[in-house]
């Protein structure tokens, strides 16, 4: 896999969407209210359609217009960004819609897992139409801010041809033309991310059973979560190399010395009666590798129990 903010890059440049072109968004939650704004700012004549109309109002009043139908929407475009809860509601909306497909470009920038976005795709291709998957990796305030980028996958030529619009939204970085690679990276950050919002929510629940106020502690635990990625570098001046190499050395952080501190959270969130899900969890990574007697590797080493047993490119 290569990532690259430029794949493709001297593929059909000719192609490139053209500034000013129409573009049609389907789904008008936040991200995708956020998406019209930006494409509108831009100079985008932007169709829209929503299966609850009302949401498109705002929009509308900022110079969207408003489709009557899906296949109406679909046809004022030869770019079409979805926004949606999932890929059935794609299937839901665009089935009555797919003899305009023919020609077009579905970018679909909904939450699914990697094998719905390779169905998709091959759904896609059925009705003659290009196929990307997509995943925003920022927070609609944020759409269209220099902080922005979208993961992409499939096709590094029909990303090309519409990287003009796309790139409003944010800086796009193409994975590779496996469709369901975009939709793998979406799912691993938000696995850090979701993770990560359990554990400061856990943290601030166990500091408020001691008095302290939430507006107290979070600016301290954020501040944690902040370095956590320098303390990640400064160990390897390449994260991830050790890892691949299968090698975890037990010169720093221990699997024994962060077991016994899981053991710790685990004891203070049950004496707090706190919930213990989160806890457990990972309290149960660093017991299965002490029993694999892996306690005197790296902590990374808890990778092993994470990994599908049979998972083909580990080859186990």
């Amino acid at each position: 896999m290569t990532l690259s903010e430029h794949g493709g890059a001297n593929e059909q440049q000719d192609h490139t969407t053209r500034q000013g072109s129409t573009v049609t968004v389907i789904g008008l939650g936040p991200m995708g209210r956020a998406m019209t704004r930006t494409l509108l700012a831009a100079g985008h004549p932007v169709t829209v359609w929503n299966r609850t109309a009302r949401r498109a109002d705002g929009v509308v009043a900022d110079g969207a217009t408003l489709a009557a139908t899906p296949g109406e929407a679909v046809e004022a475009s030869d770019l079409v960004i979805l926004s949606l809860t999932d890929y059935q509601a794609m299937y839901d909306i665009l089935d009555s819609a797919t003899a305009s497909l023919a020609g077009r470009t579905l970018v679909n920038l909904s939450s699914d897992t990697p094998d719905r976005s390779r169905e998709a795709a091959t759904w896609a291709a059925g009705h003659a139409a290009a196929f990307l998957t997509g995943g925003v990796m920022v927070p609609a305030p944020m759409v269209g801010t220099e902080a922005a980028y979208v993961y992409y996958s499939g096709r590094a030529h029909v990303l090309e041809r519409h990287r003009a619009a796309l790139a409003l939204l944010g800086t796009p970085r193409h994975l590779g033309e496996d469709p369901g690679l975009a939709q793998m990276m979406y799912q691993a950050q938000l696995a850090v991310f979701l993770t990560t919002l359990s554990a400061l929510m856990h943290a601030t629940a166990m500091l408020g059973t001691a008095g302290m106020k939430a507006k107290e502690v979070l600016p301290e635990l954020l501040s944690l979560t902040d370095s956590i990625g320098d303390m990640m570098r400064a160990g390897e001046e390449s994260p991830g190399t050790a890892l691949d190499a299968g090698e975890h050395p037990g010169d720093l952080s221990t699997v024994t010395m962060m077991g016994a501190t899981s053991d710790h959270i685990v004891e203070t969130s049950t004496s707090l009666g706190l919930d213990l899900a989160l806890p457990l969890a990972v309290q149960d990574h660093y017991r299965r590798a002490i029993e694999n007697g892996h306690g005197s590797d790296n902590w990374t080493r808890i990778i092993d129990s994470i990994r599908a047993p049979r998972c083909p490119m580990w080859g186990r």
